[in-house]
């Protein structure tokens, strides 16, 4: 795996650290401190890549601990956007199915690369049930990229389904890419494209 820009490599490592299968867990305090708590157990892992291969054998185990931070079918709802979410009449599930796969796919190749730069939690803000958390990841130059989680409130776990980098949000980013191929394709041909990228 390589990168082309170190500033967008590890922006996007930071981000693909949160993208697989599925797990279960339950996490107490705010919504920086579930963050927190979910980056350090990564951080912790990936501190102990030497090689492509040790990332793919932890696989399963960043899995167990990445996926019960995220709601992913708030995000896809979100991506997809309200319009053709009502479209999907019965298929929301196989739709979030294939957003997850074609997110794993996309983003966690990238940590690979990852090797546990600093991290930085710069502010928390709290709107009854909605959150935002921004940190920072610092490279070896110093430099921070500033990347911001959005949350909602799921119970006791605060669940992000936004993730803004340097002020580009993810969901925004999956919107006009899904919005452009509805344009020429159905909402079931969207799904098999998502499939197979992901595949």
């Amino acid at each position: 795996m390589h990168a082309t820009n170190p500033r967008a490599r590890l922006a996007l490592a930071a981000l693909t650290i949160f993208f697989a299968a599925s797990a279960n867990a339950v996490y107490a305090g705010g919504p920086e401190a579930q963050i927190h708590e979910t980056l350090d157990r990564v951080l912790a892992v990936t501190r102990t890549f030497h090689s492509e291969q040790d990332f793919i054998d932890n696989k399963p185990r960043l899995r167990e601990i990445i996926v019960p931070r995220f709601d992913f079918t708030e995000m896809a709802r979100r991506s997809l956007g309200d319009e053709y979410w009502s479209g999907l009449q019965g298929k929301e599930q196989e739709f979030v199915a294939a957003f997850v796969q074609f997110a794993e796919r996309s983003y966690t190749n990238a940590l690979g690369t990852y090797r546990g730069e600093k991290m930085t939690y710069d502010r928390e803000t709290i709107d009854n049930d909605f959150a935002e958390v921004a940190t920072g990841v610092v490279g070896s130059s110093g430099e921070a990229t500033p990347i911001v989680y959005k949350l909602h409130l799921i119970g006791p776990d605060w669940k992000v389904y936004d993730v803004v980098i340097d002020r580009i949000s993810l969901v925004a980013n999956f919107k006009s890419q899904f919005g452009r191929i509805l344009k020429t394709a159905s909402l079931d041909e969207l799904m098999q494209k998502l499939r197979s990228k992901g595949a």
